[in-house]
């Protein structure tokens, strides 16, 4: 059955230093979580004190409603129902790929304890690889077999620690949405570890952003990209720049680009001075355009030119441009703002 976590204000340290502060985080059954955030922003540890390897110096931790840690209680990690999938994968090298993943199935009947492997085989692509060893198996089959074993005894909740981390960059997102649709045909409650925000948009439902022990939005990646709460999110979620602008009502801003309109009101003052985020996606790039601008970079990405532009004034912005628009470095070029989500920070 799959498991609903809570985990209120919950603070950890080691030693002196204190790594988790007043983390805060609901994942309902069937819902895959991510923490995201830089080196050293304490994700890990957050997975490391839902699987009871860390105690809470602050806070709680529960599942399905009872608690499993707090300042005066931890429960074992073997009494917590919780499965992990590790970055080394940590596969028994003499062990078959079916003895690897009926490992913790040791205590069910020997037709259940098959009849479940087989199942798994299965679910991840391998119906025939049950009698095959981890050497013989690619990086991404290692994976999806420390999934399997990870998941084999329908633990509550399923925790991943960058599992896609000795993976190449291009099969990462790939993978991803394969582990999200096992996961999925399972039904099972898991939370990831990355610092990769491609992963984190393939395959989470809610993605926490983490910086220096806190989580300072958690949401949609959509939600993330669009409406970041503050200029850390704005900066590590995507790209973009932050361009000045002057607020003419509570819901338009002016900038060098032209007038910019939102839905929800800015909260500044008329006539007061703001900063506005422009990704790449919202500069256009249109030859028919009064506005133009210099390229001074380009990245060549497929599908599509990265440009990197400089305003008369100095100001630079990202422009995406589908990649038969190829400009020179030093050429001006025409754009115009298509703003969908007008994203502003005050300046204090």
């Amino acid at each position: 059955m799959t498991s609903k976590l809570e985990v209120e204000n919950l603070d950890v340290s080691y030693d002196e230093y204190q790594v988790l502060r007043q983390v805060s985080f609901t994942l309902e059954p069937g819902k895959i979580g991510c923490m995201l955030g830089p080196s050293g922003c304490g994700k890990t540890t957050v997975l490391r004190a839902i699987a009871g390897f860390e105690p809470a110096l602050g806070g709680r931790i529960l599942i399905d409603r009872v608690e499993v840690s707090s300042i005066h209680y931890c429960l074992a990690p073997e009494k917590r129902n919780i499965g992990m999938v590790f970055q080394d994968f940590a596969l028994f090298p003499n062990l078959s790929v079916a003895d690897n993943i009926g490992f913790g199935l040791k205590s069910w009947r020997k037709k259940d304890r098959q009849g479940r492997v087989q199942e798994l085989l299965a679910m991840i692509g391998m119906p025939a690889y049950g009698q095959a060893y981890p050497h013989r198996l690619s990086g991404g089959q290692q994976q999806r077999v420390a999934l399997a074993r990870a998941m084999a005894p329908r633990p509550g909740i399923l925790l991943l620690d960058e599992p896609f981390s000795s993976m190449d960059v291009d099969l990462r997102e790939q993978l991803a949405r394969e582990v999200r649709d096992i996961l999925k045909q399972e039904n099972v409650t898991a939370m990831l570890v990355t610092h990769d925000q491609h992963e984190a948009f393939a395959i989470a439902d809610e993605i926490c952003v983490m910086n220096e022990g806190r989580i300072l939005q958690c949401d949609s990646g959509y939600n993330l990209y669009h409406q970041p709460v503050d200029r850390f999110v704005a900066d590590f979620i995507g790209q973009g720049v932050i361009i000045p602008a002057r607020v003419e009502n509570q819901y338009s801003v002016r900038t060098e680009l032209g007038l910019i309109k939102g839905v929800a009101p800015i909260g500044s003052e008329q006539g007061s001075m703001v900063d506005v985020l422009i990704r790449p996606d919202d500069v256009v790039h249109d030859d028919a355009s009064k506005e133009s601008a210099i390229v001074v970079d380009k990245a060549f990405r497929g599908a599509d030119f990265l440009y990197y532009l400089r305003m008369d004034s100095g100001i630079e912005v990202l422009c995406l441009a589908p990649s038969h628009h190829n400009h020179r470095i030093n050429e001006r070029i025409g754009i115009r703002l298509n703003v969908d989500h007008l994203v502003v920070f005050d300046r204090s």
